[in-house]
């Protein structure tokens, strides 16, 4: 039997496109399924792969509908290929029912982890650079260093609260007080606080 599974990640998304494609690939019967693929409970999906047997084969429009991530597409391609179930991506045209299907998936795979550790080793590098050059990653603070000040000045006052001045500055008071504790450990500190 040839199955295929189809998937949208939202309720207003509609599979009709990918259902269409896999009928005309010849797909005995389609299971259809609207959930995003981050969850990892996808019953559809669970379903199809407890159905599949020895000598059929699995199709899917396209290989993010089928796996969250390249180590989950290849753990599923993995255990399809160990029972002999087949399995075809209609949009790479990866077809592991051949020989030659098989290298190409196993290359693409290759070749999308090496991307992903060249990007995560470029990040790597770009933050270290970064922090030679003495800059920090992250937000901007809600509050800049003359504003710490004014805030602090105007806590001098004995008729102002911290509730007010974190309102002025349309802060909340967590961010005041982290405000000034970290301006006070990198400055001298403030006068009265």
């Amino acid at each position: 039997m040839i199955i295929g599974y189809a998937r949208v990640s939202t309720q207003d998304q509609n599979p009709d496109f990918q259902v269409d494609a896999l009928e005309k690939s010849g797909c005995d019967q389609i299971f259809r399924e609207k959930i995003t693929g981050k969850l990892r409970e996808r019953p559809e999906l669970s379903q199809c792969l407890r159905m599949l047997r020895a000598g059929d084969t699995l199709v899917v429009w396209k290989l993010d509908r089928l796996a969250r991530s390249l180590k989950d597409l290849v753990e599923i391609v993995q255990d399809l290929n160990d029972r002999e179930i087949g399995f075809k991506s209609l949009t790479e045209a990866i077809d592991t029912t051949s020989s030659g299907g098989r290298l190409v998936f196993h290359i693409f795979g290759a070749l999308s982890e090496f991307e992903h550790s060249l990007i995560r080793e470029r990040t790597i590098a770009g933050l270290e650079a970064a922090r030679a050059r003495g800059r920090k990653g992250g937000r901007k603070p809600s509050m800049s260093d003359p504003d710490i000040r004014k805030a602090a000045a105007m806590l001098l006052d004995s008729n102002i609260t911290k509730k007010e001045v974190a309102k002025h500055f349309r802060v909340s008071r967590t961010t005041l007080n982290a405000s000034l504790h970290r301006y006070t450990q990198t400055n001298t500190p403030l006068i009265g606080i």
